[in-house]
């Protein structure tokens, strides 16, 4: 018996500890690097033999690509890998599929690399969209890696294909981030074709190639970190506890999605993000603020200020009442789309500005409110009374509101089944009007104007 009463303590300690150390280690956890898969798509058609100041384009474009391989080979969760086209057949035979893998991802792969250039010798065609197409297949499938293409070349597309239509659809499924194009030479339509695909570099020259080359790797494996200020009227970084969502202007998707928070200095703090995709932030505000394409600069600390000062609309009731558990449609000024439905009691932060509060009481209230930064602007409405017909009549009605300038509103039909009610109603000037089901002709009709006053019954009789 002690036996079992000490494994049962000492399975309860254990359980209470793990329930309480495990969330602290589990929060604390730094989550593992995102592996990078960089996949150089290299140009090796005719035109690559072409002379480039003192060499030629092919062995310049070979020697820079052994020395960012042997380069590349020092970072960690880093593989790369070798696609070339237009190096198989010769131009005259128009093979517009002549693109291979030559050397699968692999880290530590700079001399397979390097090996394999030496082999290769330009010849054909120009199959940029062919290519970007069967790329799709190089890489793993491996959903938390960063997939990274950098195209070498010094012509356009030479086989009717649409590169641009191709990479936007293989970015949006998510295969490859935005690509780097580097322009060899200094073609005007490279601008034009390549500006579409991602991120294009125009190598007029071999200095300005080695340049783009260490830039473009630079871009892709340095740390990048953007901070947000949520300013107010008078452009104070003062807000914060917001949602950001950064949103890939490509496929849609939210990439990020954070609390906004401020140091105790009141500075936003640093937030990592992948410089090889394009952003939309939105402030989730209500009403939420966009800021559209983002301009992030890479391996660098970004700051944007984004206007969003906040109130709040306060929604008072001070008692329970007839209309039970009682809401209101909110709306911005002059835009019918609903933005919020707000229940009473309840206070809810707002954007400054102007919005129009429907009060779902019977009838409807509808007011106009200004919301202040920082201020909190209330709403209620007058404790309703209530509407009571005794008889138990089949037939049919409705209740109207009666205005000042001798008009009419609906307001609501009496069920058919049965004319006896109880309803909420606010404070005001009505109408009932009323046929029974058994009369013959609309002379038989009923009419009677009664008032309603907060906190009591009118009682009504029809045909009285």
């Amino acid at each position: 018996m002690k036996r079992m009463r000490f494994v049962y303590l000492w399975l309860l300690c254990f359980l209470i500890g793990g329930m309480t150390l495990l969330p602290a280690a589990a929060q604390n956890q730094a989550p593992a690097p995102k592996k990078t898969r960089l996949l150089f798509l290299l140009d090796a058609s005719g035109s690559m033999m072409a002379k480039w100041e003192t060499s030629q384009r092919w062995a310049v474009a070979k020697t820079m690509l052994a020395r960012m391989a042997d380069s590349l080979d020092t970072y960690a969760n880093l593989e790369i890998a070798l696609r070339v086209y237009g190096h198989q057949t010769p131009a005259n035979q128009k093979n517009c599929k002549d693109t291979k893998l030559e050397v699968p991802f692999a880290a530590h792969n700079a001399t397979n690399i390097k090996k394999r250039l030496q082999l290769i010798t330009p010849k054909g065609n120009t199959p940029i969209t062919y290519s970007l197409e069967q790329s799709a297949n190089d890489f793993p499938q491996d959903p938390n890696s960063r997939n990274v293409i950098i195209i070498i070349t010094d012509g356009l597309e030479s086989c009717g294909g649409d590169p641009c239509a191709t990479s936007l659809a293989l970015q949006k499924k998510r295969v490859f981030l935005k690509p780097f194009i580097i322009g060899l030479g200094d073609d005007p339509g490279y601008a034009q074709q390549f500006g579409c695909m991602g991120q294009y570099y125009n190598a007029s020259d071999i200095k300005t190639f080695q340049q783009v080359m260490e830039n473009v790797i630079s871009i892709a494996l340095k740390k990048t970190t953007v901070s947000v200020e949520l300013t107010d009227d008078a452009g104070r970084p003062v807000e914060t506890n917001v949602n950001l969502t950064f949103l890939n202007n490509v496929t849609g998707q939210p990439e990020y999605n954070f609390v906004h928070y401020l140091d105790a200095s009141g500075k936003p703090d640093a937030l990592e993000v992948d410089a090889l995709l394009s952003y939309n932030l939105v402030v989730n505000t209500l009403p939420a603020v966009e800021l559209r394409n983002l301009d992030i600069k890479p391996g660098r600390h970004n700051v944007f200020r984004v206007k969003a000062p906040q109130g709040y609309l306060y929604l008072r009731q001070d008692a329970p009442t007839g209309y039970g558990s009682m809401t209101a449609l909110v709306r911005e000024k002059g835009d019918p789309t609903l933005l919020q439905t707000q229940r009473f009691p309840s206070q809810q932060k707002y954007l400054a500005g102007t919005y129009e509060v429907e009060l779902l009481t019977l009838p409807r209230l509808r007011k106009t409110v200004t919301i202040r930064q920082g201020q909190a602007t209330e709403v209620t409405f007058p404790p309703p009374g209530a509407l009571n017909i005794t008889q138990d009549l089949k037939g049919y009605g409705s209740l109207y509101l009666l205005k000042n300038d001798g008009t009419q509103e609906w307001l609501w039909n009496l069920p058919e089944g049965s004319s006896k009610i109880s309803l909420p109603l606010q404070p005001g000037r009505y109408r009932v009007v009323f046929r029974m089901k058994t009369a013959k002709g609309s002379k038989f009709t009923d009419v009677k104007n009664f008032s309603i006053q907060s906190n009591l019954t009118t009682t009504i009789k029809l045909f009285n």
